[in-house]
């Protein structure tokens, strides 16, 4: 069993949800609702998961935290 951090985001332009993971090469999707992407998510992370092997799984890297960062531009 992996617990799998994703980012979601709302693209202002088409209003999806998009779902993307950082660690997982080729691991983002889109839906209408959070509900959809949930389960997009779900479906996306357990292909990729399969075509890795069990030394790329190994190397997954540990969820610690997100920080907010407020910069002056």
């Amino acid at each position: 069993m992996y617990k799998i951090v994703a980012y979601i985001e709302r693209d202002p332009e088409t209003g999806l949800y998009v779902g993307t993971v950082p660690e997982i090469t080729g691991a983002h999707t889109q839906a209408k609702t959070l509900d959809e992407l949930q389960k997009n998510l779900k479906e996306v992370i357990e292909l990729c998961l399969e075509g890795m092997s069990p030394e790329e799984k190994k190397q997954l890297p540990e969820f610690i935290g997100i920080q907010q960062i407020e910069v002056s531009a």
